[in-house]
């Protein structure tokens, strides 16, 4: 009788957390826990993680996973078919880890066969209204999307960015941890590590000091990494020449080995 009686308390637990007018397709994996709001779809392919609260007439669908602790505002969509020509049905994913905050009208979109399959979002990241993440897109871990901001395909952004509202990101751009744009900035090429962009097109300013100095970072880390906004960005050194100086900055400021590690790999080029 015992067990039966919690069997009982489980099942309207569940059902008291999820509202009635919500359309739960059966196979979906959802724990116990989550909260499902009023005119919610979610579909049989989607998994949602303990804690989770799903907020009204949000909809959920393909190949989708969430993992613990999310809090999704209302009318969201979450793994919606990719806004690319070429995509065909393919089984592609998109991926959301712990502890995120995605708020209203926000658009999520999964991944293209073209690329890995996947557009994926890391933890504790906080996505403000009407943000739209494009197909492949790859986000890292705390970062902010204040309101509007907008990623194409494919773009990358790094832990501890920011991306201030109605930024609009080209497909492909890379965006470096604990850089930081201002609202409205278009950005057409990739933003190094612990850059301050604006504008339209976008032009760097100094660094992220306030940030930095917000997460931690000592002040001769900050000094070093300002003589190496001063190397690449206000030097008479072309980019090669630029990059042997930061190399050896890295020897003595080993925070400055992130700027030189990304202005290193294959891009569309960084702003300069």
């Amino acid at each position: 009788m015992g067990a039966e009686r919690a069997t009982r308390a489980k099942s309207a637990s569940r059902r008291d957390a999820i509202h009635p007018t919500a359309i739960v397709d059966p196979a979906a994996l959802i724990a116990a826990d989550v909260e499902v709001g009023p005119y919610t779809v979610l579909g049989p392919h989607v998994e949602i993680g303990s804690g989770s609260r799903i907020g009204p007439h949000t909809v959920i669908t393909g190949h989708t996973r969430l993992g613990k602790n999310n809090t999704v505002s209302q009318f969201v969509s979450l793994g919606d078919a990719p806004q690319d020509k070429k995509y065909g049905g393919e089984p592609t994913r998109l991926e959301i880890g712990d502890n995120n905050t995605i708020r209203e009208f926000c658009t999520l979109n999964r991944g293209t066969a073209q690329d890995a399959g996947v557009t994926r979002i890391g933890d504790d990241n906080w996505i403000m209204a009407y943000v739209h993440i494009a197909h492949d897109c790859q986000i890292g871990s705390r970062t902010v999307f204040a309101n509007n901001a907008q990623l194409a395909g494919h773009v990358r952004v790094d832990d501890d960015a920011i991306l201030g509202g109605f930024t609009v990101v080209h497909q492909f751009v890379r965006i470096g941890k604990h850089s930081i744009s201002g609202m409205g900035t278009i950005l057409l090429q990739d933003v190094p590590p612990y850059i301050k962009v604006s504008g339209n097109p976008s032009r760097p300013y100094g660094i992220n000091a306030e940030g930095l100095r917000r997460r931690g970072f000592s002040a001769q880390a900050i000094a070093g990494l300002k003589r190496a906004y001063r190397t690449l960005y206000r030097s008479s050194l072309g980019l090669e020449e630029a990059q042997r100086e930061l190399a050896q900055q890295a020897q003595e400021c080993p925070e400055v080995q992130p700027l030189l590690d990304f202005v290193a790999a294959p891009s569309r080029g960084i702003i300069r």
